[in-house]
């Protein structure tokens, strides 16, 4: 039983994390490649084929093992997308929206999952009958991309690069505390784990990710 739970939930979840890890990806590719960086276009990273952006162990491992050992939180990420910021037409304000392009991609797949609930709830209401077979995956996926998305925002936000909220606020700040904040980035991951071990993030985490719920129910419900 528990292993039947355990594969029913990773199908649940599968389907709406590799969607959310490689838009998000994509998004950063994009934008760049529109303020004048064709880096990532070169390389073949700007295609929504999944095989282009999965990383073995963010993509499948990390995720599978979080669900499986009942974590409070999923995460999950993709190859990055190769981006040269000297490329960009003006690299130091291009940055800034290279940079939110993943976070605002993955808050409109949560306003868009929030939409698929609206209609599963509107045609139970109007007396369609539509197979369980199909209403009842495709409502837990919506959910499940709700949850994961928004995470993905909120943890991406994060003011340190190489996370994306780091790559906006060097872009945002003056000179010389700029160029000391992009010095971080080498050392960016293993002070994020520092802060993940010690539950420090979750004091960041929490209010943001309430917010960005609030934020999409106010979008849908305006």
């Amino acid at each position: 039983m528990f292993m039947e739970d355990t594969l029913r939930e990773i199908a649940v979840w599968a389907f709406p994390v590799l969607v959310a890890i490689v838009f998000h990806e994509v998004a950063h590719g994009w934008v760049a490649f529109r303020f004048g960086d064709p880096t990532a276009a070169r390389m073949g990273r700007l295609t929504l084929n999944p095989i282009s952006h999965i990383d073995p162990f963010g993509t499948i491992l990390l995720p599978a093992l979080l669900i499986v050992v009942g974590a409070p939180f999923l995460f999950g990420y993709a190859k990055p997308v190769p981006v040269n910021f000297h490329n960009l037409n003006h690299p130091k304000r291009d940055m800034i929206w290279v940079a939110l392009a993943g976070p605002m991609t993955n808050i409109l797949l949560a306003i868009a999952s929030m939409g698929v609930l609206k209609f599963v709830d509107l045609a139970g209401n109007a007396g369609l009958t539509l197979p369980a077979f199909f209403v009842t995956p495709l409502a837990l996926m919506a959910q499940s991309s709700i949850n994961i998305n928004v995470m993905l925002a909120a943890f991406n936000l994060f003011p340190i690069p190489p996370l994306d909220g780091g790559r906006v606020l060097v872009g945002l700040l003056p000179e010389p505390y700029s160029s000391i904040l992009a010095r971080i980035e080498p050392y960016g991951f293993l002070i994020i784990l520092l802060l993940l071990m010690t539950h420090t993030l979750d004091v960041f985490l929490g209010p943001v990710v309430h917010f960005l719920v609030w934020l999409l129910r106010a979008l849908w419900m305006g």
